[in-house]
């Protein structure tokens, strides 16, 4: 089992705490950021170079990966079919999810009735949910695994070359920081390269997005978006460098986590898994299989209650 030790951080463009971490931490030596996950704006990382400090060597993955499908235009061309294809199975899947989400949300807010019947119907109602969901990534992971069986990407000549730099970074490295962002982006590039199959034992530092990409199941959510009807959805499994989690980044801007119908709905969905809102000032600390949780950090409860974290993510 890897001893690498995983920082999860709030958002740190209005209340940043990197430096404090870096700090914490004892770092001395260069750092690898990866900032894919701002896609065009990649390289404008000067705010994150003061407060990494020090030597600070950009991935530059978003960069990379224009430039291996500039290179192998076969290869371009399946990554354009792949993405074409998961974009319209999660339409579809988006499609089902707001009627199988329906009822279990007017079960849960519902009072009258026989409680064991209205206690088994609630339960059946998110078991319907929970199983879309379950579906939904074995089918993304089954596009996944044909892309790379066909076209064995990392052995590609473009791939591979950037894939060895990337790789001799990464072992001179004494930390891993990696930013926020459009997390599908960012998973994308970091799976193009392998990045996770390339790291040592080095301590990891994320947030937003990037925190987002390293857990076992990536979710959407946004309680009251400018349009659409306000349903989480997983996207895809993430990295799983830290299994066991769902990370809310900004979710007191974009959950109602006062409304104990929804905060139950949602810890009931994504079980066993602690769902750990991640705002501001949070930070979780993931040592093996030791957790360690600032105060003000939170989790969402069964019962709808948001409540300090205890390190054992109990519900």
């Amino acid at each position: 089992m890897s001893t690498r030790q995983v920082v999860l951080l709030g958002p740190q463009r209005l209340a940043p705490t990197l430096d404090r971490e870096i700090e914490n931490l004892a770092i001395e030596g260069s750092i690898a950021a990866i900032t894919a996950g701002w896609q065009e704006r990649e390289a404008e990382d000067d705010e994150l170079r003061d407060l990494l400090g020090g030597d600070v060597v950009n991935l530059d993955l978003h960069r990379r990966a224009d430039a291996v499908f500039a290179e192998d235009s076969e290869l371009a061309a399946a990554h354009r079919d792949r993405q074409d294809e998961l974009k319209a199975l999660q339409s579809f899947y988006r499609f089902r999810l707001d009627p199988a989400l329906a009822p279990a949300r007017a079960l849960l807010e519902r009072r009258r009735g026989p409680t064991r019947w209205l206690a088994a119907e609630r339960r059946a109602a998110v078991s319907a949910v929970r199983a879309l969901d379950r579906q939904h990534l074995l089918r993304v992971a089954g596009i996944h695994r044909r892309f790379e069986a066909l076209w064995h990407p990392w052995e590609r000549p473009a791939v591979k070359r950037h894939r060895n730099e990337i790789g001799e970074i990464l072992s001179g490295a004494k930390a891993l920081a990696i930013a926020g962002g459009h997390v599908a982006v960012l998973l994308n590039r970091l799976r193009l390269f392998g990045v996770a199959e390339l790291l040592g034992n080095q301590p990891i530092l994320a947030w937003s997005a990037g925190a987002m990409a390293l857990t076992d199941r990536v979710v959407l959510f946004h309680d009251t978006p400018p349009q659409g009807a306000g349903n989480a959805e997983v996207l895809e499994n993430g990295l799983g460098l830290v299994p066991g989690l769902v990370v809310l980044p900004h979710a007191r801007r974009r959950l109602k986590l006062d409304n104990p119908h929804r905060v139950a709905l949602f810890s009931r969905r994504f079980r066993p898994a602690t769902c750990v809102p991640l705002d501001e000032g949070t930070r979780l600390v993931i040592d093996g299989e030791a957790m360690r949780a600032e105060p003000d950090t939170r989790m969402l409860r069964r019962d709808g209650a948001v409540v300090p974290l205890d390190g054992k993510g109990r519900k």
